[in-house]
């Protein structure tokens, strides 16, 4: 099962500052101090901005390239079967797919490293497997996924302009009253539950304990959580998706906190990788998490050329 590896979990001065009432679905959770539950969420917003802008964050996201049975050769001549970005070497080697195995075989005189030593012939690991092997060159670093049954490779370019370009991630105001307390109704044995994504022919599966039962504003909603460790992992639509909010729906996380209460804050409602690159595979919201009601709280649609 893939879980994405974008996690973003509430920070410890949120949970400081929460005091919920005993009793599950009462609207809202009570913040003892706005101030300071402002300024952690504030700080949020910056760090996830930061997570964005990293090297191996997603504004680097320059190609992905699905590769055939048997050689694919790569690099910026358009002779090659992958074309990469000019700033790579002509014809940098090739990528044998074979009995589900991918081979490198880098061309002579080229140099592309991996964990800070040159490579010229290697099995790769794919991102569904430990120690995944990362390869670089120059600016240039790339990895193969594994989507189904497809391989690709994933490039990145650690100094694409994206980086720099974006500034801010446009939010909603921040509103305590998107701060709610759900209890989860388990299932007698979990579900596993299969999303689209925006890669034709390619779902993904999820985990599904239960269903998180909670109240907005007086109207009582439920979502469907995937396992994620020890909390959950949520893909939502509301009334403002394709409107104010990414098209695609939003991403958010639940921790169940030190006495077992599930807090769902919705000002931590983010976009997925898909917003601010094409290059990246991410689940669509599955029906049973559409919201009949506008969530004008947490990230906004952002515009990226």
């Amino acid at each position: 099962m893939f879980i994405p590896m974008h996690r973003i979990y509430p920070s410890l001065l949120f949970m400081a500052v929460l005091l919920v009432s005993s009793g599950c679905n009462r609207t809202s959770p009570v913040i003892t101090d706005e101030a300071t539950y402002t300024k952690s969420i504030e700080e949020w917003q910056h760090q996830r901005l930061e997570r964005l802008k990293t090297k191996n964050g997603w504004l680097s996201l320059t190609g992905l390239y699905w590769l055939e049975p048997g050689e694919n050769s790569f690099g910026s001549d358009s002779l090659n079967k992958i074309i990469f970005p000019e700033k790579a070497d002509a014809f940098g080697g090739t990528l044998l797919l074979e009995n589900g195995k991918v081979t490198l075989t880098v061309t002579e005189g080229v140099e592309i490293s991996s964990n800070d030593s040159l490579v010229t012939h290697m099995v790769l690991k794919n991102d569904h497997q430990e120690q995944t092997t990362h390869l670089q060159q120059g600016d240039l670093a790339w990895n193969i996924i594994l989507r189904g049954d497809r391989y690709g490779i994933r490039l990145r370019d650690h100094k694409h302009p994206r980086i720099d370009e974006l500034d801010h991630i446009p939010t909603y105001p921040i509103q305590t009253s998107y701060v709610v307390e759900a209890r989860l109704e388990p299932f007698e044995s979990p579900l596993t539950m299969t999303v689209a994504t925006p890669l034709e022919g390619y779902t993904e599966s999820y985990e599904v304990p239960g269903i998180l039962k909670f109240k907005l504003r007086g109207k009582a909603l439920e979502l469907y959580p995937f396992t994620s460790g020890t909390g959950y992992f949520l893909v939502i639509a509301d009334e403002t998706t394709g409107l104010d909010t990414y098209g695609a729906g939003r991403f958010m996380y639940a921790m169940p906190d030190s006495t077992g209460r599930i807090i769902l804050d919705f000002n931590k409602a983010y976009n997925p990788p898909c917003a601010f690159s094409p290059f990246a595979t991410c689940p669509m919201p599955p029906r049973e998490n559409f919201m009949d009601v506008a969530i004008e709280a947490g990230e906004k649609s952002v515009h990226m050329d």
